[in-house]
């Protein structure tokens, strides 16, 4: 099978975006399958040879007010990239800008196609471009309802297309290499570097954007015997530095550093209320971690309350404080729902997720055969 993925993003850009679709190129030629990934240029893409597939770079800007966000520029080539790989299907990566397009020539070219709703649109929307929710949610619907099936990462997220008119709507999760994020990575020269004084180690692991409101964890810095570590990089990272006092900022870091640090914390927090699936809360799972995430969005789905972690009101700096609190001075609850949260995601490896992403291409290309009959 012939599949251009057409994302919106991809490595060496660190985003949820660009991690599943780097996965699913993976995944699609361990299974003998032909992708080519059609992506917006950034200002430092890897040297030619280092993808897992050909990939084609379209010309592209910052978005204003998130740099770190790329978005192409209009011209004739994704059109052209599918045609030339002569594509059987074409996979929408969280359809933005470039997604419109690659929707677009699938159209033209009569090939099916498949949307990954991935990115709360609305949301970004809402808090980069002064345009309404109403808005976004019409670009959203125009885009998904053209596709032959759209796939949603989480129930609350499936619940939301729905609700707002999108059609053909199914459930296809997130992968965890769990392989990599596990407890065995624990590094204890890093806990005592991080945390001197034996604090327990809190952790943020994600953009630092107003969306993801880590500002909520300023209770937490207060917190005694507790050290925030807050790891990723952007917009608001100058001014989250200055509300969250005595907080250790480590900046972007990727790979097995990641992992290290991920299994090196003592308890996940997550703020963010407007995630689809929240990739880290799974990371950390898989590391052994107790998560507080917002009862919100994707964390719904991932956080199994008073088993595996603790979800809190969306917004509540103080329930977050709480929460936090009770597992800091608890260590023998912090380890039962690390043992729960890592049994939880263990099988959920990109390889399984990655067959059940092959099924709905399967189903979408036999749907398009029975009514070619």
């Amino acid at each position: 099978m012939r599949v251009a993925i057409v994302t919106e993003s991809f490595p060496p850009d660190v985003n949820g975006v660009a991690h599943c679709a780097l996965r699913t190129a993976e995944h699609l030629a361990r299974r003998g399958h032909e992708p080519l990934v059609i992506a917006p240029a950034g200002p430092q893409d890897p040297p030619t040879g280092q993808d897992p597939c050909p990939v084609v770079r379209v010309r592209s800007l910052p978005l204003p007010g998130y740099p770190q966000v790329r978005v192409a520029l209009p011209g004739r080539r994704t059109a052209a990239a599918i045609a030339a790989h002569r594509a059987d299907l074409v996979h929408l990566a969280s359809p933005f800008v470039l997604g419109v397009r690659g929707m677009a020539a699938a159209t033209r070219l009569h090939v099916p196609a498949v949307a990954v709703y991935q990115t709360d649109l609305a949301g970004y929307a809402r808090t980069y471009l002064s345009l309404g929710e109403n808005t976004a949610w019409r670009r959203i619907r125009t885009v998904h309802s053209a596709a032959d099936r759209t796939l949603a990462p989480s129930t609350a997220s499936l619940r939301d297309l729905e609700q707002h008119g999108v059609p053909r709507v199914h459930l296809w999760p997130r992968g965890v290499d769990s392989v990599r994020f596990r407890p065995g990575r624990r590094d204890q020269a890093l806990r005592r570097e991080l945390a001197p004084g034996g604090e327990v180690l809190v952790g943020y692991v994600g953009r630092l954007a107003a969306e993801k409101h880590v500002e909520l964890l300023a209770g937490v810095c207060a917190l005694p015997g507790v050290r925030v570590v807050v790891t990723g990089d952007g917009p608001s990272a100058p001014t989250l530095r200055e509300a969250l006092p005595g907080a250790v900022f480590l900046g972007r870091r990727t790979g097995d550093e990641l992992a290290r640090i991920f299994a090196s914390l003592d308890v996940f927090a997550h703020t963010g209320p407007f995630e689809t699936f929240c990739q880290t809360v799974q990371e950390a799972m898989a590391s052994g971690l107790p998560v507080v995430a917002p009862a919100a969005g994707g964390p719904l789905d991932l956080v199994d309350h008073g088993v595996t972690g603790l979800l809190v009101p969306p917004g509540d700096a103080d329930a977050v404080r709480d929460a936090v609190g009770l597992l800091a001075v608890s260590p023998a609850l912090r380890a039962e729902y690390g043992r729960a949260g890592r049994a939880a995601v263990a099988a959920r490896t990109w390889e399984t997720v990655g067959d059940l992403l092959l099924d709905h291409y399967d189903q979408v290309l036999d749907a398009r055969t029975a009514v070619a009959a």
